[in-house]
Order: C-alpha cells, then sequence, then structure tokens
C-alpha cells in the first residue's frame, strides 16, 4: 500500500515550524526534506528515521522496521506525538549532509 498524499501533507503539518518542509514523490513513496536535507522515509502511512546514535536514546522504545526490501532497518516516528516528532528532527537536522547536486549528463551525439 503505498503513502497517501493527505498523510504526506498531515506528516508536513506535524513538524511545521522545524525549519522549510518539503516533500518528494520517490519510486512510490514519499522522502520529507527539512532545510533542504532529506531526513524522513515514508512509505505506506509510516514514517522512518535513520537509526542514528544521537537519538537511539529517545527512540530505544519506538518500534522498528525495514521502509522496502533490501533497506537498513530505521527507527519508526510517532508522527501522532508532534512535539516529540519535532524534538528528533532538531536533534537530526543538523547532522545530515545536504544531498550532493547531481552532474548533468551529457548528450553523446
Amino acid at each position: 500500500m503505498a503513502t497517501s498524499l493527505d498523510y504526506i501533507v498531515y506528516v508536513c503539518e506535524q513538524i511545521s515550524n522545524v525549519g522549510s518542509i518539503r516533500y518528494k514523490k520517490m519510486f512510490g513513496e514519499y522522502m520529507v526534506y527539512v532545510n533542504e536535507k532529506p531526513l524522513l522515509l515514508v512509505c505506506d502511512n509510516t514514517v522512518f528515521v535513520k537509526m542514528l546514535d544521537p537519538i537511539s536514546e529517545k527512540m530505544k522504545d519506538a518500534e522498528k522496521g525495514f521502509p522496502y526490501d533490501g533497506s537498513k532497518e530505521h527507527y519508526i516516528l510517532d508522527i501522532d506525538n508532534s512535539e516529540f516528532s519535532k524534538e528528533i528532527i532538531t536533534i537530526l537536522e543538523p547532522l545530515i549532509s545536504l544531498p550532493k547536486p547531481k552532474k548533468k549528463k551529457k548528450d553523446n551525439l
């Protein structure tokens, strides 16, 4: 089951005021960017965050799961708890790098 547009809008509303937020559809699911940094992966109406040490204590009781086949295990973020979600994002945002710009393909004529 793919993530619904209504759900991704809800996710973005829940984390409003933590920075510039946008989402991008990728492979039928979504990536949520905060200040242009990819922070949340939303698959099957479930919000996933990378399992990083700085949030391990706060996320110790969180469910874990795999966002897609072949992925690493992630924490499942309780997006319904807006304040907690914002706290996790505030910790993660400085740790995540901006994506590298894509190189433009040269036409082979």
